[in-house]
């Protein structure tokens, strides 16, 4: 009789991101899953985070850059909102 591996596998959240500022239309795009998230705007600024599943369905990511600044926020299934240090929202998908 042949038995099969049963895989336990945990979704966890992530994907490409696509952010966009909402003021002056800054963009930044990366990929990741769990705490291994990277993303890099057209600045060549490198944002590291991390998503963790909260609620149902919404999940919050957290970013830090090299300078110390912040992204945090909540997404749903379909949109992802972030605030920065500054008061600045971030907005966009992850597919």
């Amino acid at each position: 009789m042949a038995f099969a591996k049963k895989h336990n596998r945990t979704s966890l959240p992530g994907g490409f991101f696509h952010l966009e500022e909402e003021k002056t239309r800054t963009r930044a795009t990366g990929y990741g899953h769990g705490d291994h998230i990277k993303l890099k705007d057209e600045y060549g600024n490198i944002w590291l985070g991390s998503a963790e599943l909260a609620d149902g369905n919404t999940v919050v990511y957290r970013f830090r850059d090299g300078k110390g600044r912040t992204l945090s926020g909540v997404s749903d299934s379909a949109v992802v909102i972030l605030h920065d240090g500054s008061g600045n929202i971030w907005k966009g998908i992850v597919d």
